[in-house]
């Protein structure tokens, strides 16, 4: 069973949208903002309501998560052996009502699960391109023993 707390690597950027009487304007990502070690691959994909698409890895790539739209529990978990947050949880909340960037270093297993009634929609961007004869993806299921992560919503 893993601890909980924040993992080495990861960067969360708080979002700041200017709105004004036509709508509102947000900036996502800079050159200048220092996350990426260089540019590879931007895509969108779209998942519905209590979706779980967890867990994945990646032995030579980073990803940067935002969520435009929806709202998402993002699982983070720390598998790199000589990491010092090494076996560490940490549970974001990404989505139209709290957006953030999410760096998520090689290494670091992640996932998401749907929140809420409505479809979230990820963009996400990578240091590198996909290579479908040689996929940067390493899969591990949404309940491994190892993680243990319990995706049910807690009523407090």
């Amino acid at each position: 069973m893993s601890t909980f707390g924040t993992i080495a690597g990861v960067v969360v950027k708080p979002l700041v949208r200017h709105h004004d009487d036509r709508g509102f304007f947000q900036e996502i990502l800079r050159d200048d903002d220092g996350l990426l070690r260089r540019f590879g691959q931007a895509s969108l994909s779209m998942s519905y309501p209590g979706v779980i698409k967890a867990f994945h890895y990646h032995e030579r790539q980073d990803d940067l998560w935002f969520f435009p739209s929806g709202m998402a529990q993002v699982v983070l978990y720390d598998r790199r052996p000589d990491s010092p947050t090494h076996g560490i949880t940490q549970v974001l909340y990404a989505g139209e009502h709290h957006p953030i960037l999410i760096l998520i270093p090689v290494g670091v297993a992640h996932g998401y699960r749907v929140l809420g009634t409505t479809p979230a929609t990820i963009l996400y961007f990578t240091t590198e391109s996909y290579r479908r004869e040689d996929p940067d993806e390493r899969r591990i299921p949404w309940d491994d023993p190892t993680i243990g992560f319990d995706w049910t919503t807690r009523f407090r």
